[in-house]
């Protein structure tokens, strides 16, 4: 008997085959190799040297582009699609050439065959095929419909034909789908379904039930596919079910809300938010039903929206249109009540806590116009300066402009938003920023409360000045330990501040009293290291505005005030000096240098008191350069004093270039020769070039313009003086400097002389003077390069 070895054996008999193999293939690798390496160079004629022992390779197969099953589906689907077109044109265009008998049978037969195809199909394991011919089955149904319409049923309204007959093509379809034989077919649940969405719809409007009917009908369409999606183990019966109550929902949703704010008595504001709650159990239900936390979130956020607007909608009808806004922030803070309970899912919670929040913030929008118009509508009294006081609070922020209307509950809103963040907001990591957005929320409630109610002007000041000492007093006594509330507190006062500045540019003693109570009042703040920042920017601001007020009223010149002005760049120089941190420093500074700038401003009228000014100025740079980390502000200094001079020399009507550059070419020599002592390796460019520049330059432009010889020569004795000290210290910029301005000026003397000699001279003298000079400089060309050479390297020795 033939011995059949196990698979073990087999397996193992193979790999030592496979290894004697690999083995003796190494072995005439290395032989091939030898000789080749010893082969003689090959003759011509001769082939050439064999190459190395190619791989076997694999032929490669094409890349295909589409999977099997995908172009399997895809001619399924155009197969489909053309029969349908086909059926389409045969029910539209030659349905008139059968008679009635003809087309039955024809129609008839063609349906059933198409419904039972698919069963057969789906023995033998066509799946695909099955769902193309199903697909074709359902859509002959609908053609099926229609010719019963256009033929046996031609009387009977179209919209109410269609209801009827999509009510019937779900059930339909759905008993199909649901046939165990045809079970496994995917698609005629979901067409059902889709059938499904029309015939509430196509009720409503053939029975002609109005807004109030059609938004039902959707709603009620959408809460059937609500409870489908959350029942269905079929996943393409859940995709189509999910679509179908997004989408209706949301269209229910919205002509519910619209009906609900077009609501012109309360029965309709009733139906409206029935429905709207309606869609809010909708909604809930189908949060409950959801396994995904951030989609039930939603969910739970549209309940609680949907749960407001409906309420709100229910008793707007019967307020005047300024309580629309307190209403709904009622329902909404109402909302929070549902999240006592232990009961209440963690999604709800969750959601409801968004939903009261989006409609508190809503209802803070809708008072911020008013705020913005308290805050900012003041500054139209500056150009109206101290025109008289107005009539009330309204004209003092609105300046002529019209009132906003339906305004008057915004202090209300924001009290109560404000109340709602102290009492509700218990959690420690939110508990800061709540009383912070508290803090925030009761400031303007208490901004806009004197201009709702329209209380007498001076009421509105007093008021106003509260509030910022008020907000002062809580930053300077806000414990660092509860600390968020500190910044925004002094920043809120400084925001008051301001406006209450201008809200009292009306009067003039009420402006003067208001800048010096604003002014002591910062500056008070400001000894508390940690109001600094805010407190004293703000104290030297008020105290720039209450200067040029002072000098207004007392009717000074514009230069008198920016004297005046320049107090507090002083004052400002001094506390900078003084601060504890680096941004309050920078702060200080900052203003301090903006009040130096408006100083300018006014004295730019008068030459004389624009000079001192800007000498004052440079007195309080120069005092500010003296610290260590402020010594580039010399510049600074240095330019208004040379300003100042100049301004000054503009105002006597002085002329000359060179009383304008020597007081700047003196300081910078003095500056560059102290800095060549702690450095002699700088340069002479850096260290005397631009202050040379700046008086030569301008003084030989002059010279060459000028008609005098004091000028020229006086330049000349200076240049020359310049030139020898350049090379008597080797330096490289005074030497070039002086020799250029020299050799200029010494032209510009010459060329009255230079120019009668050349009309002396014969034509033919230029010419032949220059082919000489040519030939004198190429005889020695190799000595004049070697003196260039030598020239070039003793001013390459020099600094």
């Amino acid at each position: 008997m033939t011995h059949v070895p196990s698979p073990a054996d087999e397996l193992r008999l193979i790999d030592t085959e496979l290894w004697r193999l690999d083995a003796r293939r190494a072995q005439l690798l290395a032989r091939r190799a030898w000789l080749i390496a010893h082969l003689p160079p090959p003759l011509p004629g001769h082939p050439p040297r064999p190459g190395p022992v190619p791989h076997a390779a694999t032929p490669s197969r094409p890349r295909t582009e589409a999977a099997a099953p995908r172009v399997q589906n895809m001619l399924l689907l155009l197969g489909g699609l053309l029969l349908t077109v086909a059926a389409i044109a045969f029910t539209l265009v030659s349905w008139g050439h059968l008679g009635i008998a003809g087309r039955s049978l024809v129609l008839g037969a063609v349906t059933v065959a198409a419904l039972a195809a698919p069963l057969p199909l789906l023995g033998r394991g066509l799946r695909s095929t099955a769902e193309a011919v199903a697909g074709l089955a359902l859509a002959l149904t609908v053609l099926d419909a229609y010719a019963l319409h256009a033929v046996a049923l031609a009387g009977v309204d179209g919209t109410a034909y269609a209801a009827g007959a999509s009510a019937v093509l779900a059930a339909v379809w759905t008993g199909y789908g649901l046939w165990p034989r045809a079970s496994a077919l995917r698609l005629p649940l979901p067409a059902a379904l889709a059938a499904a969405q029309l015939p509430l719809l196509l009720w409503a409007v053939a029975a002609d039930a109005g807004r109030i009917g059609i938004t039902a009908a959707l709603l009620v369409t959408a809460a059937c596919d609500t409870a489908v999606a959350l029942r269905a183990a079929a996943v393409p019966v859940r995709i189509a079910a999910v679509v179908g109550a997004y989408g209706l929902g949301a269209w229910g949703m919205l002509g519910a809300a619209w009906l609900s704010w077009t609501a012109g008595g309360p029965g309709t504001g009733a139906c409206a938010g029935g429905l709207l709650l309606f869609a809010a159990g909708i909604a809930l239900a189908a949060a409950r039903g959801d396994r995904s936390e951030g989609h039930a979130v939603g969910l739970c956020v549209a309940v609680g929206l949907l749960a407001v607007v409906a309420f709100g909608g229910v008793v707007r009808p019967m307020l005047p249109a300024v309580w629309l806004v307190p209403v709904h922030l009622a329902f909404g803070i109402a909302l929070m009540a549902a999240l006592k309970g232990e009961w209440t899912p963690k999604a709800v919670r969750r959601g409801l806590v968004l939903a009261s929040a989006t409609v508190q913030g809503l209802a803070v929008l809708s008072a911020l116009p008013l705020l913005v118009l308290v805050l900012v509508g003041p500054a139209g009294w500056a150009p109206r300066l101290w025109s008289g006081a107005p009539d009330g609070a309204r004209e003092a922020v609105t300046v002529g402009a019209p009132w906003l209307p339906q305004s008057e509950a915004a202090p209300l809103v924001l009290a109560a938003v404000a109340a709602v963040l102290v009492l509700a907001v218990r959690a420690p990591a939110w508990r800061s920023w709540a009383l912070v957005d508290a803090l925030v929320l009761g400031w303007a409630a208490l901004m806009v409360l004197p201009e709702v109610l329209d209380v007498p002007y001076p009421a509105a000041l007093v008021l106003e000045a509260a509030v910022t000492a008020g907000l002062l007093a809580v930053a300077t006594w806000s414990r660092a330990t509860e600390g968020t509330g500190m910044l925004p507190a002094s920043v809120l006062a400084l925001v008051t501040s301001v406006s209450l500045a201008f809200l009292a540019l009306p009067i003039r003693s009420a402006t003067l009293g208001m800048l010096i109570a604003l002014t002591a009042l910062f500056a008070a703040a400001a000894f508390r290291r940690r109001l600094a920042t805010v407190a004293a920017p703000a104290a030297l601001g008020h105290g720039t505005a209450l200067a040029s007020a002072v000098g207004a009223a007392a009717g000074w010149a514009p230069g008198h005030t920016a004297l005046l002005v320049l107090v507090v760049p002083a004052v400002a120089a001094l506390l900078a000096a003084r601060a504890a941190d680096a941004r309050t420093t920078v702060a200080v500074e900052a203003t301090g240098a903006v009040a130096g700038l408006l100083a300018v401003g006014l004295a730019v009228t008068d030459a004389a008191t624009l000079s001192l000014v800007l000498s004052l100025s440079a007195v309080i740079a120069a005092g500010t350069a003296v610290r260590a980390d402020r010594r580039p502000v010399a510049h600074a200094a240095t330019a208004l004093f040379a300003l100042a001079a100049w301004v000054r020399l503009v105002g006597w009507g002085v002329t000359a270039p060179e009383a304008y550059t020597l007081p700047v070419t003196v300081p910078a020599l003095v500056v560059g020769a102290l800095r060549r002592r702690r450095d002699p390796r700088a340069s002479s460019w850096v260290a005397y070039g631009p202050g040379l520049a700046v008086t030569l330059v301008p003084s030989l432009v002059a010279a060459w313009a000028d008609g005098h010889t004091t000028r020229p020569w006086l330049l000349g004795a200076a240049a020359l003086l310049v030139t020898l000290l350049g090379a008597r210290h080797r330096l490289r910029a005074p030497l070039l400097l002086g020799g250029g301005v020299l050799v200029l000026d010494a032209l510009h003397e010459l060329a009255p002389w230079l120019a009668q000699v050349a009309d002396a001279l014969p034509r033919w003298v230029p010419p032949a003077l220059a082919g000489l000079l040519l030939l004198a400089v190429g005889a020695t060309y190799e000595r004049r390069l070697r003196d260039v050479r030598r020239v070039r390297e003793v001013l390459g020795r020099m600094n």
